[in-house]
C-alpha cells in the first residue's frame, strides 16, 4: 500500500520517460549503462513538468464561469448605460482578459492560455454587441467572419492549440453561413446544409489522427463525431420532410456552390492528411444518396378509415449507414487510430438499434419487442465487442505507418 502511495504522489515529479526507461531496464531491453546515459541526457533537456489534469479541469471550468459571469454582468447593466459606455465596457472586457493573460504568461502558461481562449470566445459576443449598439446593417455571416479573423490573429500570435481549434471551427462556419444566408429563402436547403456539415465532420474526424496536438484532435473529433450522427439522421428524413415549404426550390447555382464547398473541404483534408480522402469520399457518396433512399408507407386511421402516406428510410438507407461505419472502422485499423475504430463500431451499433426501433419493434408487439431488444443488446453487444477487440488487435499487429 505504501509503495502505491509513493508511486502515486511521485508521478507529478517522475517524468514519463523515466517510468518507461525503468520498465525497459526491468524487461532487459536496455542495459543499465545505456539507461544512465539516456537519463542524464533527458534530465539535462527536461523542462518543468506539465499541469496535472485537476489543474487543467479547474482552468477550463474557471474560464467558462468567468466568461458566463462577464456576459451576465453586461446583460444585467445593459439598459443602464449609454451606447458609448456600452462600447467601452465591451472593449474593456476583452482588454482585461488578454492583458491578464499577458501578465500571467511568464509565471503560469496554462492560465494565460485559458484567459486568451476566453477572450477569443468573448470576441464573438463583443462583435454582436457592437453591431447591436450602433444598429449596423444585419448580415450575421459577416460577424462570424470577424470572429474567425480574431481567432486567426490569436493563432498567428500565440500558436496555441485552443486558438487553432477556434479558427478551424469558425472559418468553415463562415463559409457555410454565407451559403445559408443566401439559401434560407428556398426549400431543400436543409438537406444541402446537412451534407456540408457531414463532409466537414468526416474531414475533421480523419485528417488529424496522426497529429501530435492532442487538444486539436480531441475537440475536433468530439464535435465532429456528434455532428456526423446528427446530420446523418437529418438526411435520412429525405426530401419529404421539407416538401411542405411554400418557398421555391433551391436554385442550381446554390446547389453547385454547396458542392464546391464540400469539394474544398475534402481538398483541405487531403492536403493535411492525404489518406483521409478515402473516408471523405465514402461519406460524400452517403450524404448524397441518403435523401433518395426512402420508402412510401401507407397509414390507415382506425377511426376514420382514411389513408395517409409518408416516407421513411428504406432498408438500403440503414445498410448504407452500416457499411460506411464499417469503412470508418476499417480505415481506423489501417491508420492505427483506436478512436476512429471505436467510433465506427459505435455508429454501427447505433444503426442497428435505430433500425430495430424504427422498423421492427412496433411490428413485433410489446412482449416480443422487449425480448428482441434484450437479444439485440446482449448478443449484439457481445459480437460487436469481439469485433472491436479483433480490429484493435489487428491494428497493433500492423507495422507503424509514417504520416504523410
Amino acid at each position: 500500500m505504501w509503495t502505491r502511495a509513493v508511486v502515486y504522489f511521485a508521478q507529478p515529479i517522475m517524468s514519463m520517460w523515466d517510468q518507461q526507461l525503468t520498465r525497459w531496464v526491468s524487461a532487459g531491453l536496455v542495459d543499465a549503462a545505456t539507461a544512465e546515459r539516456i537519463r542524464a541526457f533527458e534530465q539535462a533537456e527536461e523542462k518543468p513538468a506539465g499541469q496535472r489534469w485537476q489543474v487543467l479541469v479547474a482552468l477550463i471550468l474557471g474560464g467558462i464561469l468567468l466568461g458566463a459571469g462577464v456576459l451576465l454582468f453586461v446583460a444585467a447593466h445593459w439598459d443602464e448605460v449609454s451606447p458609448i459606455e456600452r462600447l467601452v465596457l465591451v472593449v474593456g472586457m476583452l482588454a482585461v482578459l488578454h492583458l491578464g493573460a499577458v501578465f500571467a504568461g511568464e509565471r503560469f502558461h496554462a492560465m494565460a492560455t485559458a484567459l486568451h481562449g476566453v477572450g477569443t470566445i468573448a470576441a464573438g459576443a463583443a462583435i454582436a454587441m457592437v453591431g447591436q449598439i450602433f444598429n449596423m446593417q444585419e448580415h450575421w455571416p459577416a460577424a462570424i467572419l470577424l470572429w474567425a479573423l480574431c481567432a486567426a490573429a490569436g493563432w498567428w500570435w500565440l500558436r496555441d492549440q485552443f486558438q487553432q481549434v477556434c479558427l478551424m471551427v469558425l472559418a468553415p462556419a463562415w463559409l457555410i453561413s454565407e451559403w445559408t444566408y443566401r439559401a434560407s429563402v428556398y426549400h431543400g436547403q436543409e438537406v444541402y446544409l446537412a451534407r456540408m456539415i457531414a463532409v466537414l465532420a468526416v474531414v475533421y474526424l480523419t485528417a488529424f489522427v496522426h497529429t501530435r496536438k492532442q487538444v486539436v484532435f480531441g475537440v475536433l473529433f468530439g464535435v465532429s463525431a456528434i455532428a456526423l450522427v446528427v446530420t446523418t439522421n437529418v438526411l435520412t428524413d429525405g426530401w419529404d420532410r421539407w416538401s411542405w415549404s411554400p418557398h421555391p426550390a433551391l436554385p442550381l447555382g446554390l446547389r453547385i456552390g454547396s458542392i464546391v464547398l464540400m469539394l474544398l473541404m475534402l481538398a483541405a483534408g487531403w492536403w493535411w492528411e492525404r489518406r483521409s480522402l478515402l473516408p471523405g469520399l465514402v461519406v460524400l457518396g452517403m450524404v448524397f444518396a441518403l435523401p433518395w433512399l426512402q420508402t412510401i408507407v401507407h397509414d390507415q386511421n382506425e377511426f376514420s378509415h382514411q389513408t395517409s402516406t409518408h416516407t421513411e428510410p428504406s432498408l438500403f438507407a440503414y445498410a448504407l449507414v452500416a457499411v460506411v461505419s464499417m469503412v470508418l472502422a476499417w480505415w481506423g485499423v489501417r491508420e492505427r487510430s483506436r478512436a476512429v475504430v471505436n467510433y465506427g463500431i459505435a455508429v454501427f451499433a447505433l444503426t442497428v438499434g435505430w433500425f430495430y426501433f424504427s422498423s421492427l419493434m412496433d411490428k413485433l408487439g410489446r412482449s416480443l419487442g422487449l425480448i428482441g431488444l434484450g437479444i439485440v443488446f446482449l448478443l449484439g453487444g457481445w459480437l460487436l465487442e469481439r469485433v472491436r477487440r479483433n480490429l484493435i488487435s489487428q491494428m497493433q499487429d500492423q507495422p507503424q505507418q509514417e504520416p504523410a
